[in-house]
This record gives structure tokens, sequence and C-alpha cells, in this order.
């Protein structure tokens, strides 16, 4: 359901999906899914994450994931919408031209670096590794710096080269404004550092129980980012109720 059809919006979850919205136990992802579509003419969804448009239409057709109002995927380089999960062509214009196909430039730029390990995904506005911590070497985020993109690495696992200043924080500051949701009503979740600038868009906020320690170093201290004990989904539905967008929400 588009969120312009939301008759009464109290929530706008704008939320990660490995380790996250995906994470935690299956009796735990199940109860969220099924408070969400319970009340959904007052909740927008937005799934904020690294995964490609392909990967979220097969997600949501084959197993009980809830249908998303809008994603914004590819690291905040993608931004889709409605029932097919198409692209958003007036929000993405400004993020092609900011890569202005840079894909084969990354890449060659790149080819030399040990450690990285290209991965096998298409890339629209983005270029994305896997990378060995023991092997990268630091020429190889000062090359992307150099070149004028952004470097954002994750979990130990993940290195992506993203079009300067474009991450899934502004990406989504960017859709709320489009669509004139209430910031008030906006409700972040990640696990992963490449989650950070979700939380640093000031949003209120949840870093769930399993997140990656180095996130949860960055984030001591924030007043708007409430650090569940709960892991993946149980840390959402926590955060529901931890900054009181739903006092019903199931324990």
């Amino acid at each position: 359901m588009p969120s312009d059809h939301k008759t009464d919006c109290r929530l706008v979850l704008a939320t990660d999906l490995d380790g996250t919205f995906l994470g935690g136990s299956e009796t735990e992802r199940s109860e969220l899914y099924e408070w969400i579509e319970a009340n959904r003419s007052s909740i927008v969804l937005i799934f904020v994450t690294g995964r490609d448009l392909p990967f979220i239409r097969r997600l949501v057709r084959d197993t009980k994931v809830p249908q998303p109002d809008y994603v914004i995927g590819d690291v905040g380089t993608t931004v889709a919408g409605g029932t097919g999960i198409e692209p958003l062509p007036e929000l993405e214009a400004p993020i092609a031209e900011l890569w202005n196909e840079a894909n084969d430039r990354v890449m060659a730029m790149l080819a030399d670096e040990p450690g990285l390990r290209l991965q096998q995904t298409p890339f629209r506005y983005r270029v994305s590794y896997y990378y060995d911590p023991a092997m990268l070497r630091p020429t190889a985020r000062a090359k992307v710096e150099a070149a004028g993109f952004d470097c954002i690495t994750s979990a130990d696992i993940f290195f992506d080269v993203l079009p300067r200043g474009i991450s899934k924080g502004p990406t989504l500051r960017r859709l709320v404004d489009h669509l004139r949701l209430d910031p008030e009503t906006v409700l972040v979740a990640g696990d992963t550092l490449n989650d950070l600038s979700l939380f640093e868009s000031g949003y209120p906020a949840v870093a769930v129980g399993n997140s990656e320690p180095a996130l949860k170093e960055r984030l001591a201290g924030l007043p708007h980012v409430y650090q569940s004990p709960g892991e993946g989904a149980a840390g959402i539905r926590d955060a529901i109720r931890h900054h009181a967008f739903f006092a019903e929400v199931p324990a």
C-alpha cells in the first residue's frame, strides 16, 4: 500500500534487512511481520539495505516478509517503490549523475588491490566487494577517495564504493522529504557499519542486540539511538515500544 494512502501514519519503519528485519528467531520474525500487517494502514515500511532489487522482489514473493512501501537498496544508491518494487527515476537521477557510469573505472582502479573479491551482483550506481581485513591495504580506500568516491567497510566483510555523499542515511532523508512524511514518525534500525549514516540522520533509532561491535562503539552516547538487547526483529519490536510509537506492540 503506497504511503500516500495511509490513513493515520504513526510509524515509518526504515530498516536494514540482513541481521535486522531478517534477524532473530523465526517466531520473533513472524510476530513482528504479523503485527506490521495488522497495523498496515498506519505504518510505512521502508527497506534500507545493501541488497539489490531482484533479491528483494524474490524475498517478498517467496517468503512471509511483508511487502515494503519503498526500498532504498544497494547501500543507498537505489530507490524503488510500488508493488513491483521498481526504480523511481526522479529520486535516482541525482545519484546516477554523481556516479556518472563509473563502474568500469572503479573496477580497473582496484583490480590490483589484494584482499578484494568482486561481489557477483548487478551494479547500477555502486561497485561492491568482499574483503579480507588481513590483506586489504590502506591504498585501496585512498584510491577510492582520491578519485572522488566514498568507501564504506562493514562487518569485516563488505567493501562498498559509492557516489560521493550517497549512502543509506542521506538517501532516506531525501525520500522522507520527497514523500512529506513527518520526521518524528521515523524509526531507523540497523546492525552494521554500513548503517552508520542511518543513525547519523538524527531520526529515532535502534541498534539491535546482534549489532557489529564497531557500530555499537560509534553509537555510544547518542541519545536518539536505543541499543536494544533484542536481536533482529525482537530488537525492532522492543524499540517501537521504547520510542513510544505504539503502546500495544506485543511483548
